[in-house]
């Protein structure tokens, strides 16, 4: 339960201090576009306020994946982080291709003298907005990371994106100061190729975890290992193990001595359950089933 609590109070701090970056961003960023005249920064800005609406997302995905389980949702809602997952990656996807959909309509179009020079501000609020985002992006991941949450991870990105953005915002600023406006709608199409990269990465994820796919072979190798290592334990029979959410499942068959109790057998079974249980704070559910083996094939083979 302590896990839960602090999976909960990470994510609902990481998405508060988010949320208030980018709307101070939004803001700083609508004004310097306007003062500036310059529209990559408003549309630099629009990028910002994208990602208030995100990060509520996350934090509706993340609030009801934390739901206790109940008679129609047994195994818990963990789940629903990753649709939180999925509607950030649609959501980056659609920025992406809105950015590039645009980049590419300037220069097919061709007529670079209507654009407007902007002025310093201009500048200067991409370069904050660079800053700014790259540190949400490091700070969100970071903390993505030590909760495992697949969800903030999506914003993280997103976070990146918005950098990517405004550095594409600043290249393009500082193209058209200095007599090349090109450099705006190129710079923005190799900026829509990284968001759609992320987009999909974030999205292939969230599948993942939804079709109950197997761990890593690292992951199996450490809890076949730890499984072995219990006392009555003979050998490892099966293990399959199924990302649900950003947890593990895990079903174990074990064998053990034939002529054992069942008292006893229970009681390695019990052994093997709480020791992965305690390694590996992933793993949400273990079934454990005992298989007997004779202990004259046992000696004749070894252990």
């Amino acid at each position: 339960m302590k896990k839960e609590e602090e999976f909960e109070r990470v994510a609902m701090r990481v998405s508060a201090v988010s949320m208030a970056a980018n709307f101070g961003l939004t803001v700083f960023k609508l004004l310097a576009g306007i003062l500036a005249h310059s529209g990559a920064i408003i549309s630099d800005a629009i990028h910002s306020a994208s990602d208030v609406f995100s990060t509520v997302v996350v934090i509706i995905g993340i609030r009801i994946s934390r739901k206790d389980s109940d008679k129609n949702h047994p195994y818990g809602h963990e789940r629903l982080e990753c649709v939180a997952a999925i509607v950030l990656a649609t959501i980056l996807a659609f920025t992406g291709l809105g950015i590039g959909y645009t980049a590419v309509r300037e220069i097919a179009g061709g007529d670079y003298a209507r654009l407007t020079v902007p002025g310093r501000l201009a500048l200067v609020a991409a370069a904050v907005s660079i800053v700014v985002k790259e540190a949400m992006y490091q700070y969100t991941k970071v903390h993505a990371r030590r909760i495992d949450s697949g969800a903030l991870m999506a914003d993280a990105w997103h976070h990146r994106s918005d950098a990517l953005s405004s550095v594409g915002a600043l290249i393009g600023i500082g193209g058209a100061r200095l007599g090349f406006p090109i450099l705006d709608p190129v710079a923005s199409v190799v900026i829509c190729v990284f968001i759609e990269k992320a987009a999909y990465e974030i999205f292939m994820d969230a599948v993942d975890k939804m079709v109950d796919k197997a761990c890593d072979e690292e992951t199996e190798g450490a809890l076949r290992e730890c499984a072995a290592a219990q006392e009555g334990v003979l050998g490892v029979d099966l293990l399959h193990t199924r990302v649900f959410g950003n947890k593990i499942y895990v079903d174990i068959e074990i064998r053990a001595d034939g002529e054992e109790t069942l008292r006893r057998a229970h009681a390695t079974a019990e052994r093997v359950h709480d020791s992965i249980e305690k390694n590996f704070p992933r793993v949400k559910h273990i079934m454990v089933h005992v298989n007997p083996a004779e202990m004259r094939t046992v000696d004749a083979g070894g252990r």
